[in-house]
């Protein structure tokens, strides 16, 4: 028996159909990503494992798809750890590869390695597959597409500003009604100091991060497990509830972290982007969060998260600054902040919403019928003068019965037909019928380009 075809949970195809609209997402936001002077570069699907590794906290190394070693990935291997069942000792041994989790970690790589190749500040965009072992789930996927951007090598808080700028565009060319959340490390920083667990940090914002997902006493309990004490957490409370407008949070913060120089240096930071938003004509509320702790454990400044505000899904785009990422690989002090657009929730939720242009899902505009030799070659020279004219034509390539070739067009949702038989041909011109409202015209080549462009 053949075996039934499958693809791995969390994976997808997409159809010709759907691959117009993801390509309609993409070509969307690569127009602003270019509009705001950004570089695309790409890089390998597969990275080193001590490039990724320790970069995402714990909970992401888990999440890392780690490739065995080629050939006998086993004979190298410590017999003794294979016993012991150490899976983290064990993959060390027959895994040094690994697909990569994101495209922030790989482009702090690339800027190590091409430094002397590259201009500062370097703004670059990059539009490439990631993959993480995650629990596949509605709106979560093992691989899936980000469209990210970023600049290095520069402290700017204009970075900031124009990242939001930037999700603005997006945002409004494809027509998705969005909220951007905004928040500081340096704030929660200045948190985990007042409330005496500045050494838990990792551990607060890890579960501060899931409380949309799991709930306030959820986090309580894990913020408990973790080791804060009763205090603590419930110092936490009251500014984990902070409610009010963005200004009004702000001044609450002021009095509440004076203390704390970080969580001082965060708050002035919010406010410088707050004010220079203030000046611009931005139609996308942005708004202080508190509880956005984004996990990561490179994002050291601003922090960004956007949600779709008409459909129930995860975030469909987020980011933040982190200030010596490429510290790691031994560049130091080279600041960074980015953005990344999750393109497969973005899809999600264009689909719910029937957001695409109806422009931007038409493969064929026009199909010419195939009579036969004579009248097929006839069909290519006027087919050559519409495709120089932009409009996407075909000819049906076989001689079949005209039934079969309109249903193939029907199928295609291919708005016009041309016809040229004897009669056509004679006096250089064709049939064209609108496959809408039924309506015939009998027309040249630039009258046809007239009507369908």
């Amino acid at each position: 028996m053949a075996q039934k075809p499958a693809i791995p949970k969390g994976t997808r195809d997409f159809s010709p159909v759907e691959m117009a609209k993801r390509n309609f997402i993409f070509d969307t936001i690569k127009s602003v990503f270019l509009k705001y002077g950004y570089q695309p570069i790409e890089t390998p699907a597969m990275e080193n494992l001590s490039t990724l590794m320790g970069k995402y906290g714990e909970e992401g190394d888990k999440l890392l798809f780690k490739i065995l070693n080629s050939g006998d990935f086993l004979a190298k291997a410590d017999e003794s750890l294979l016993a012991q069942k150490d899976s983290v000792k064990s993959t060390i041994q027959i895994s040094e590869k690994g697909l990569r989790y994101d495209l922030t970690v790989p482009f702090a790589r690339f800027v190590v390695q091409h430094q002397n190749e590259i201009t500062f500040p370097f703004k670059r965009y990059q539009i490439q597959p990631v993959w993480r072992a995650d629990r596949p789930q509605k709106g979560r996927y093992r691989e899936f597409y980000q469209c990210d951007v970023d600049v290095v090598g520069s402290d700017s808080l204009m970075n900031e500003v124009e990242l939001i700028q930037i999700v603005d565009d997006v945002y409004k060319a494809l027509n998705i009604n969005v909220l951007v959340k905004l928040n500081n490390r340096k704030i929660l920083t200045g948190i985990a100091e007042i409330i005496g667990e500045a050494d838990k940090i990792v551990d607060i914002t890890v579960a501060i991060d899931k409380l949309d997902k799991i709930g306030l006493d959820k986090v309580n309990d894990e913020l408990a497990q973790k080791g804060l004490s009763d205090e603590a957490i419930n110092k936490l409370q009251p500014i984990i509830n902070l409610s009010g407008s963005n200004a009004e949070k702000i001044e609450t913060l002021k009095t509440v972290l004076s203390d704390s120089e970080v969580g001082v240096k965060g708050i002035e930071e919010l406010e410088t982007v707050f004010a220079y938003l203030a000046t611009l004509d931005i139609k996308t509320e942005v708004e202080l969060d508190l509880t956005l702790a984004r996990g990561l454990n490179y994002y050291t400044g601003a922090i960004f998260e956007v949600k779709a505000l008409d459909v129930q899904i995860g975030s469909i785009t987020g980011g933040g600054r982190y200030d010596d990422l490429t510290g790691i690989f031994g560049l130091k002090n080279v600041s960074g902040v980015g953005i990344s657009f999750g393109a497969d929730r973005i899809y999600d939720v264009m689909n719910q919403l029937d957001l695409y242009p109806k422009e931007s899902i038409v493969s064929t505009q026009l199909l010419f019928i195939n009579f036969g030799e004579k009248e097929a070659l006839y069909s290519l020279k006027a087919l050559q003068s519409l495709r120089n004219a932009g409009i996407k034509a075909e000819l049906y390539p076989d001689s079949v019965k005209m039934k079969k070739q309109m249903a193939y067009a029907n199928k295609k949702e291919i708005s016009f037909v041309a016809m040229a038989g004897e009669n056509e041909m004679n006096e250089g011109k064709v049939t064209l019928k609108n496959m809408t409202t039924g309506e015939q015209q009998l027309v040249t080549v630039e009258e046809m380009i007239k009507i369908i462009g």
